[in-house]
């Protein structure tokens, strides 16, 4: 009995060291997020979105880099822009660069992995936008699409961020003085953290328990001893499969994704890994209510094809260019300690914008409750 005991305390022992390890990225990045959601126009987004080719897919791209890292709040807006006209090609490459190429997303990846993870999930978000543009008419037909968008405009709207209402606003130093447009922010960022708490909770769970198991857990899962294009081949399959098992999505997975790379899975298997987040079983359920089974079962299918075949094409990249780091990092490296120290600082710096800016919004909320709406 105190021998379990004892290991379920280092379980959370584990996760705690870990959060404290990226906290102020997470809040850092939320904040820069939340800036970008309140202040940036979401009509004229839409309206830029509209149609088909390759301007739409890439303004969905940039907004979806400029948005909230949550996969579920990805894939309620993605389907908010397909019902009023974006091509399925534009709402999935929003899905993508949401979940891939966001600020926080990198943050905790740098922090966790290592520099050239951030930059291979940013060149394998992109490199996944480009084959989803050129693979999608192989497994959606435009008739399918078009039903799966009449499914959707029935559709409930899910989780959805507030309307900008920054717009009227003249200017960034206007907004930057102004406590409504703080407000916004405010609001953005706690319905980010309200949204994926669960999920970066039970992420950095998972990471400290999985992380007490030895490495022969591992070397059970991820094939080792076998040439390499067997072993890259078979990790960037389990690792999507650990990605939706594990229920863990957005900014969630990375510390899992330290673990798994830290017992031995290649690198090619950690980005499929971290790419799989938008195919997790929560989210197809939600894919299924908004288009039908018909769009979902293949729609997800076109994105674990692309996820697979960008974790090879960066693997094999950076394994050219001597990109991949040669040393894994132990345990104690991904979990660390807590001292004095530049992290100490800006933990303590990321705890104090979390509280000022969840007080913001808590006012905004009190304040609107208190004053009817105007008829």
């Amino acid at each position: 009995m105190a021998d379990a005991l004892s290991t379920i305390a280092e379980g959370f022992k584990q996760s705690f060291l870990m959060a404290y390890e990226v906290w102020w990225a997470l809040v850092f990045g939320f904040a820069i997020s939340a800036v970008v959601q309140a202040w940036v126009p979401r009509e004229r987004i839409e309206a830029t979105l509209s149609g088909s080719g390759p301007r739409p897919i890439a303004w969905a791209t940039g907004l979806g880099a400029a948005s909230s890292s949550c996969s579920y709040a990805a894939i309620a807006i993605a389907k908010s822009l397909f019902q009023k006209g974006a091509s399925a090609a534009s709402a999935l490459a929003f899905q993508f660069a949401s979940t891939n190429l966001v600020w926080e997303l990198g943050l905790v990846l740098w922090v966790l992995l290592g520099w050239q993870f951030t930059l291979a999930e940013y060149i394998g978000g992109i490199l996944m936008i480009v084959l989803m543009s050129i693979l999608l008419r192989f497994f959606v037909s435009p008739r399918l699409e078009e039903q799966a968008r009449r499914h959707a405009q029935e559709a409930d709207a899910g989780h959805q961020h507030g309307s900008d209402s920054s717009e009227e606003r003249e200017g960034w130093r206007q907004r930057l003085v102004s406590t409504e447009a703080w407000t916004e922010v405010a609001q953005n960022f706690s319905g980010d953290w309200r949204m994926l708490w669960k999920e970066i909770s039970i992420g950095f769970l998972l990471a400290g328990f999985i992380g007490l198991l030895g490495n022969d857990f591992f070397n059970v899962l991820f094939v080792s001893d076998a040439p390499g294009w067997v072993v890259a081949i078979e990790n960037v399959i389990v690792g999507p499969l650990i990605a939706v098992l594990s229920f863990v999505c957005s900014v969630g997975n990375i510390p899992l994704a330290a673990v798994l790379w830290s017992g031995g899975i290649s690198f090619a298997g950690v980005m499929a890994f971290i790419f799989a987040d938008l195919i997790v079983l929560p989210i197809i359920a939600i894919y299924r209510k908004y288009y039908g089974w018909a769009f979902t079962a293949r729609i997800v299918a076109l994105m674990l094809v692309t996820m697979i075949v960008a974790a090879l094409a960066v693997d094999g990249l950076f394994s050219a260019a001597g990109l991949i780091p040669e040393t894994r990092p132990s345990r104690d490296d991904i979990f660390g300690t807590v001292e004095l120290n530049y992290k100490l600082v800006l933990n303590v710096l990321g705890l104090i914008v979390f509280v000022a800016l969840f007080w913001l919004s808590r006012r905004g909320e009190t304040a609107a409750a208190e004053c009817p709406a105007h008829g």
